[in-house]
């Protein structure tokens, strides 16, 4: 595969909550006094100027943590690494949306030491083009605590590692069980199943489905799944990476049985955004909501939303031969810049992020995320993330999400398309929206 296409803006028109969330995380440094300086000797491989840095000089990290709760944690963390033994700490935090958007000039202008970045190809763009710096050293010392999938994610197309995970999360439809209850609704695991529960609520004056797609990027995630139901894991990734045209049939289809169910999806969704969508299943206006837990279930918690009402299943089958094998569940994480000053200390602090027992310190106040480490001990979890590590373990593979799967301007593009389906889901339409599709994917993948 040929190194990806870097974009003058790496644009991502709203970054989804996947933060740092809560207090816990600080303690876990604290948890293995010296951890940290024990890498002092660490040795960077391909650091800017061949300067391998130590753990006794201060180190910068760029992040885009910029809610006030996830920017309060993450101080704590960087804190009680420094405390620990680490080098002293400088957060750099960028709002969400221009971290994003700039990405690109950042890391080819003076970046930060370490950064927050997600898994997979959005990892690997900027592997590809030697602006992140390899941590096969730090991978010789953690990878044990990984599956070999997750390495998979933070593994370059060149075959090095450049990326220490955190924690993932899944998208399924959300509902409130009292809610359910009440009506006599149940849980539907087949697409006609769905459909009728669909009318029922309908029928019942309620609106199946919360939908909205302001920010652009949620409706990327329904078209994930109605694509890995119907088409295949394998297929949707290929047509990611546009080994499949946009105006194959499998991709008609896809868009079809969207049609089928808007009908029942909150109408004006291009002109709402997710959170108010989001309350409208909290005050039962709403019967369901495909997104992912670290949204929703986020939200409950900071509404003080009644989250032991709230539950989740995986969405429905379509067609038999996949069944609900696949998911979205997008990885969140850390970098380091291939230009950082001192990669040796930044190295230190991912070879401790990167154990059991930081994922579980970080999770005991995180009521949303799941950690990915092997063996990790999460006593704190409550029913959502239990059954989230159920529902991601249950798949046969597990998707990015389109933003992060596909070329980010493929993925830009596609957010226009959609918003244009969600006007006018058409059959007409579909076709000239697959078109355009095509014709922008063959410009922006031979390019």
């Amino acid at each position: 595969m040929t190194s990806p296409r870097i974009p003058q803006n790496f644009e991502r028109p709203l970054a989804r909550r996947g933060l740092l969330k809560g207090m816990g995380a600080a303690a876990a440094f604290a948890t293995v006094p010296g951890a940290l300086a024990a890498c002092s000797s660490s040795k960077s491989s391909g650091s800017s100027g061949g300067n391998a840095g130590s753990v006794t000089s201060p180190v910068t990290f760029g992040s885009n943590y910029s809610d006030a709760s996830p920017k309060a944690a993450f101080a704590a963390l960087c804190a009680a690494a420094t405390a620990a033994g680490g080098p002293k700490v400088t957060v750099n935090t960028v709002d969400h949306n221009t971290f994003q958007t700039n990405i690109t000039s950042y890391l080819q202008g003076t970046p930060d030491d370490l950064f927050t970045w997600f898994a997979g190809y959005r990892m690997q763009y900027f592997a590809a083009q030697g602006l992140a710096l390899p941590l096969d050293d730090v991978w010789a010392k953690i990878g044990g605590n990984f599956s070999a999938s997750v390495k998979t994610l933070c593994t370059g197309l060149d075959g090095h590692q450049y990326f220490v995970p955190i924690y993932n999360y899944p998208w399924v439809v959300f509902y409130n069980k009292s809610h359910f209850a009440a009506k006599g609704y149940t849980v539907p695991t087949t697409w006609d199943d769905f459909i009728a529960l669909c009318k029922k609520m309908k029928s019942d004056g309620i609106v199946p489905l919360a939908f909205a797609d302001k920010d652009g990027w949620p409706a990327l995630g329904t078209f994930d799944i109605l694509n890995m139901r119907i088409n295949g894991y394998d297929y949707h990734q290929k047509l990611m990476k546009h080994q499949v045209s946009w105006t194959d049939p499998g991709v008609t289809a896809v868009f079809d049985k969207w049609a089928e169910l808007m009908p029942y999806m909150q109408t004006g969704a291009n002109g709402r955004i997710w959170q108010d969508a989001a309350k409208a299943l909290e005050q039962k206006q709403a019967g369901m909501m495909f997104q992912g837990t670290n949204q929703v279930a986020a939200q409950y918690v900071t509404d003080n939303a009644n989250l032991d009402d709230l539950d989740f299943f995986p969405y429905p089958a379509i067609n038999p031969t996949y069944g609900q094998d696949y998911m979205d569940a997008p990885t969140d994480g850390f970098m380091i810049s291939k230009k950082a000053k001192n990669p040796a200390g930044a190295k230190a602090i991912l070879e401790y992020i990167g154990t059991a027992a930081a994922e579980s310190t970080f999770l005991k106040t995180d009521q949303w995320d799941v950690g990915v480490a092997t063996g990790l001990q999460a006593p704190s979890y409550d029913a959502i993330q239990k059954k989230s590590v159920t529902a991601i373990s249950g798949c046969k593979a597990v998707a990015q999400f389109m933003d992060r799967d596909a070329d980010p301007a493929m993925a830009t593009a596609m957010i226009s398309i959609i918003q244009k389906f969600i006007d006018d889901p058409s059959t007409g339409n579909i076709t000239s929206l697959q078109n355009s599709a095509e014709q922008q994917a063959k410009a922006i993948y031979t390019s």
